[in-house]
């Protein structure tokens, strides 16, 4: 039977489009009827068998009009170890419209990204539950939601904290009878002349049971379901080393019978302390895992839970959810501002630190604009709210920050592939070590076989290379927020350490952005009393920091009328006033209109020699003025590009300005490489040159740095720059300045140091003492390892990863504001 489907196309602009797009689909064998609609942008066709549906998602990616997607997070409990995470992605990549699914243990959360119209958000999640797992979806976007998953994790740690205490006290006396004698003389005989063999088992029999079957019910009430669905975790291994040891022990105790003389033996100890350890292994693995999201908690502490509003003429105290854009708020001294907005009335100086890391408050006045989360100072605000809920500058850093968090690196992907085997694998090994003391073992063989195979069981431990990258990008990550940093991209963490080039914008970058016309030299037979009006009128009609600059030069007097302006990208701008043609740029634009600079060549050229940006205007085609602007390089600048230099990068400056100019200042910062009077498009073509020397990344805060962004390794936008720049980036500094960068390239070399520690450890862990559980000491030195043993180490090596992750949270400055006097500024050219 034919059933019908409906997807939404991107790209569609023409009706060829439609024509190729109904044509990709056709093309799929077991679609009929098919349908694209140029308005809707809906195509509709009916399909006949069931994987026809993904087939067609791919024929219109490769066709070049992708079916819309949608990005949905879920929340997932029960997961245990890395085995989990491998068999969550299989269920979630099997259903027909999920293109991507990326599953993080360290945040129990899962990234899937759908083809809308082909799968609901309900059968992900419905999915997830049928592979074993609980799964939620997440639909808030204000940072809400990882405060209730922090109270949900402080109720895990809360109950794990009670199992532990109850098997820790029914353990304890199974210990003491069992293990007494082999710590202290005489207790063995003190417990056969109380006791009894007989009444001391059944004794154990009855406490372990209570372990096993209360604080221990969870590794049997996910680990059973898991191993009949022929898909093993971490809770099977425990689930079957326990039983089993469980289960020697209660035939040995009433089948005895069965034993060849001599090797009777019980091991409830063994299981009773396995399940304890174990226990106390996922309580501290819990306790470490809410501490690796402490920077998403404090992020989201920043946001106040209520508001003073003006509501009807009279000021209410609402909650901040009940704010909407428009919004009246009254901020009392001393409060925390409840969402983005602009100053309607007021004056005050609002600490900025929070989401900038500028130490000094920042004054504000009216129209002055205020982000939510920032103390205000002494004085009292009326603002104005102009975003709120997920569109506030702190719901978006919580969001980027939670995405990093989320995110898989590329040294995860061989992870994956091992972890994905791992627990079979195990098992396996766990099987033939038991055939082979059957088999070589000397007497008693069973008992030894049944020693070594639960060893092997319980000492395997998926749950730290699980572990071992995500909980390092957890804490580096949100270490790199509170020091202004946010990994918009995860990959961006591992990809920034490779970094061999710096290559930076100027003007806003190197720069304050804020040029200001320092000298004007005019041709004979003008005046700058006459020009700079002129001049200024056609600049009003400009963006450009440059022409805000003469703009300003002319404040408080008339301007004249202008007429057909013209901005030519890269090279100047062009008008008519009163009737005359009026050309303003470089020296390259004048050139190219046949204008001969004459004298004032020279007057730029020395302009360009001490660090000021040259200009030149002419009237109706010949040259009048050579204009010097100068832009102050920003605080701090000097210190971050030595900072660079001590980490062994070379830095380099990518500037439209004239090149004499870049020169002088490159000089003068100590920049190696200097690639000048180059466009958008060229500053590209000079990352591809620059990435000869090693991996680029570059750093920039306007439009016409987008492409840049975009082309290098590794893309860092200065957050105060344009919103373009900041959605290209793959780092983005919430300070406005070069320090950032020094500390991004610190988190992430640390962070990967971390993520390589970690990996070193869970994966020389289990190749080490797989063989050893297994018996491979046993001929040379007679050493079995203890399943007791086996169980402590198995706890510890979750334990040592996380605490080695945690350590992430201490990453110093690599600068700070000290560092760099804020009176420290030169003057530097503009772009």
């Amino acid at each position: 039977m034919s059933q019908s489907a409906q997807l939404t196309l991107e790209r569609l602009s023409c009706a060829s489009c439609v024509g190729r797009a109904e044509k990709a689909i056709a093309g799929v064998s077991g679609v009929g009827e098919v349908s694209v609609n140029l308005a809707s942008h809906a195509a509709r066709f009916t399909i006949t068998r069931k994987d026809a549906l993904g087939e067609v998602v791919q024929a219109l990616d490769a066709a070049g009009y992708p079916a819309r997607r949608a990005d949905l997070r879920l929340r997932i409990d029960g997961m245990s170890c890395a085995s989990c995470v491998g068999r969550i992605e299989k269920a979630l990549l099997a259903l027909p419209g999920v293109s991507q699914a990326s599953v993080n243990l360290a945040t129990g959360t899962a990234r899937v990204q759908l083809v809308e119209g082909v799968v609901a958000p309900a059968d992900v999640a419905a999915a997830v539950k049928a592979a074993g797992y609980d799964a939620q979806i997440v639909t808030d976007d204000t940072g809400k939601d990882s405060a209730s998953h922090d109270t949900a994790r402080q109720d895990e740690i809360a109950g794990l904290r009670r199992a532990l205490i109850l098997a820790a006290l029914l353990t304890l006396p199974v210990f003491l009878i069992e293990m007494g004698s082999h710590f202290i003389p005489g207790v063995h005989h003190l417990v056969m002349s109380t006791l009894g063999q007989t009444a001391s088992w059944t004794l154990q029999l009855v406490l372990t049971t209570a372990v096993l079957a209360g604080p221990g019910r969870m590794f049997f009430g996910r680990g059973i379901p898991a191993l009949l669905r022929g898909a093993p975790d971490m809770n099977a291994l425990v689930a079957l080393g326990t039983a089993a040891a469980w289960g020697y022990s209660v035939l040995a105790l009433f089948l005895p019978g069965i034993f060849p003389e001599g090797t009777r033996a019980v091991y409830f100890e063994a299981a009773a302390v396995i399940c304890t350890l174990i226990l106390l292994g996922r309580y501290l693995e819990a306790r470490a895992k809410g501490r690796t999201g402490a920077a998403i908690a404090r992020l989201v502490a920043l946001r106040p839970d209520t508001a003073r509003v003006m509501r009807d003429g009279k000021l209410a105290e609402i909650g901040i959810d009940a704010i909407g854009a428009g919004d009246e708020i009254h901020i009392r001294p001393g409060e925390r501002i409840a969402v983005d907005g602009n100053v309607v009335s007021g004056e005050s100086y609002v600490d900025e630190s929070m989401i900038t890391g500028e130490p000094l408050p920042v004054a504000k006045i009216a129209e002055a604009s205020v982000v939510g989360g920032t103390v205000n100072g002494t004085g009292a605000l009326v603002v104005r709210a102009t975003a709120v809920g997920g569109d506030t500058v702190l719901a978006r850093i919580v969001q980027m920050v939670e995405d990093a968090q989320g995110a898989k690196l590329p040294v995860q992907a061989l992870v994956d592939r091992i972890t994905g085997v791992f627990v079979p694998v195990v098992m396996a090994l766990a099987a033939l070590t038991v055939l082979a003391w059957l088999v070589f073992g000397p007497d008693p063989a069973l008992a030894l076989a049944l020693v070594a195979g639960v060893s092997v069981l319980i000492v395997a431990c998926p749950c730290a290379m699980g572990l071992a990258t995500p909980t390092s990008i957890m804490v580096g990550t949100g270490r790199a927020a509170e020091l202004g940093v946010l990994f918009r991209k995860g990959d961006a963490l591992q990809a920034l350490q490779n970094a061999k080039v710096v290559a930076l914008d100027k003007t806003g970058t190197l720069t304050l952005g804020q040029p200001t016309l320092t000298v004007m030299s005019v041709a004979e037979g003008q005046s700058e009393e006459r020009l700079l009006p002129i001049l200024a009128a056609v600049e009003a009609q400009s963006e450009h920091p440059i022409a805000a600059a003469i703009h300003r030069a002319a404040a408080g007097r008339d301007l004249p009328p202008v007429e057909g302006f013209q901005s030519v990208t890269g090279m100047g701008v062009r008008a008519r006033v009163d009737g005359q043609d009026v050309l303003i740029g470089a020296d390259r634009f004048l050139t190219s209109e046949g204008i001969a600079l004459g004298d004032l060549a020279d007057k730029a050229a020395a302009f360009a020699a001490r660090g000021a940006t040259p200009l030149f205007a002419a009237i109706d085609g010949r040259i009048v003025a050579a204009i010097a602007v100068s832009d102050p390089v920003k605080p701090g600048t000097p210190e971050a590009i030595a900072a660079l230099h001590d980490m062994g990068l070379r830095v380099a400056m990518i500037t439209g300005d004239n090149r004499a100019t870049a020169r002088a200042i490159a000089a003068d910062l100590g920049i190696d490489d200097v690639v000048a009077e180059v466009r958008p498009e060229g500053k590209v073509e000079a990352i591809e040159r620059l990435r000869a020397q090693g991996p680029v990344a570059f750093v920039g805060d306007g439009i016409n740095d987008a492409p840049a962004l975009a082309a290098a390794d590794t893309g860092i936008a200065i957050g105060t720059g344009t919103d373009v720049a900041i959605e290209t980036a793959d780092v983005v500094l919430m300070a406005g300045d070069l320090r950032g960068v020094v500390n991004a390239l610190a988190v992430s070399r640390h962070t990967m140091a971390n993520i390589r520690q970690n990996l070193f450890w869970a994966f020389g862990y289990n190749v080490l003492l797989i063989p050893v559980a297994a018996g491979v000491l046993y001929p040379l030195s007679g050493t079995l390892l203890s399943p007791m043993l086996a169980a402590g180490a198995m706890a510890l090596s979750s334990v040592f990863v996380l605490g080695n992750a945690l350590r992430l949270r201490r990453i110093p400055p690599a600068l700070t504001a000290d560092d760099a006097p804020q009176q420290a500024l030169r003057p530097a050219p503009a772009e």
